[in-house]
């Protein structure tokens, strides 16, 4: 992602899921007045809120938050919807006493409102329809093995993200990638990145907050959801959700279902990272690990502008 535009500039602080982003914002937050802007693919479906680890309403009464409860579950959200949404609520934080920080992990969401978005080529209805059918009996881990031959910088996304990049790949004979970087616009903002990440420890994290999850309510989020929100709902697809789906019908144990669980939310970190490692401008980065002594220094100077100082990785 390109650092060199000229337009305004835009706090952003992101990293892998669990790492701490969430917690380093409301610090921010709550020293110097902000909106925070989610960039959370999953946070943006209202219902789904434990197991997406949704600010609180006690975290969103302290501090305005935008990008959260967006659409109902059913709907389908794009990053381009997100990122037109997020150009506003950026203006409307602007006019106020507010500075806009937008913080999260989806980093499609990121590149969609700091370089903008193609329209993808147009595929005849009934050929995209056979080739989905055809794919989905297809494991992901085999799915990305195609993705590395037909598209290889998309190789590291999630399971929607390959499937449309060998969709696009085969049905119109030209790479996402390709078409990203053939139709790339001006930014008009310019992203300063604050990427948290605890290095080693973030399994240890995961695990922690999934146990937190699992015992506060998670289970009983979804028995609610599952009473209204259809099975093929778009907003199940977040990481964990059909994992407690198949503890709560009796299909998987909790044994099972938490190790299912942890699985599957390690490898999207581990996505996560590779994003934020290739994606990102490394002028424009500043690191910190939020649970080493003296992070608040490093984030304070971060917050205010000045990236001089040695960051915390």
């Amino acid at each position: 992602m390109s650092g060199d535009s000229d337009g305004a500039e835009i706090r952003v602080v992101c990293g892998p899921t669990a790492a701490g982003k969430s917690a380093v914002a409301m610090w921010i937050a709550e020293r110097d007045p902000t909106v925070l802007i989610s960039a959370d693919s999953r946070q943006v479906y209202r219902g789904f809120d434990i197991g997406t680890a949704k600010p609180t309403p006690a975290e969103q009464m302290r501090v305005p938050h935008r990008g959260i409860d967006v659409v109902d579950p059913t709907e389908r959200y794009s990053a381009a919807s997100w990122a037109a949404a997020a150009e506003a609520w950026i203006e409307a934080a602007q006019v106020t006493s507010r500075r806009p920080l937008v913080v999260g992990g989806t980093g499609l969401y990121l590149r969609a409102l700091f370089e903008g978005l193609f329209e993808e080529p147009p595929l005849e209805e009934s050929r995209r329809a056979a080739l989905e059918g055809e794919l989905a009996s297809i494991a992901t881990p085999e799915l990305r093995r195609w993705v590395e031959t037909l598209d290889p910088p998309r190789a590291h996304l999630g399971r929607t993200q390959l499937l449309r990049a060998v969709g696009v790949a085969l049905l119109s004979g030209r790479r996402m990638s390709d078409l990203h970087r053939d139709h790339a616009t001006v930014p008009r903002w310019r992203p300063r990145y604050l990427l948290v990440d605890p290095g080693i420890a973030l399994a240890q994290r995961i695990g922690r907050r999934l146990d937190e999850m699992l015992d506060n309510g998670w289970p009983e989020e979804v028995q609610r959801l599952m009473q209204t929100v259809p099975p093929d709902a778009p907003a199940w697809n977040a990481t964990g959700y059909d994992a407690v789906r198949q503890l709560l019908l009796g299909q998987l144990s909790h044994a099972a279902a938490r190790e299912a669980i942890l699985i599957s939310t390690r490898q999207y970190a581990k996505r996560q990272r590779t994003w934020f490692r290739h994606q990102l401008p490394k002028q424009s980065v500043t690191h910190v690990d939020s649970s080493m002594v003296g992070w608040q220094d490093v984030v304070q100077r971060w917050a205010a502008g000045d990236t001089s100082g040695e960051a915390i990785a």
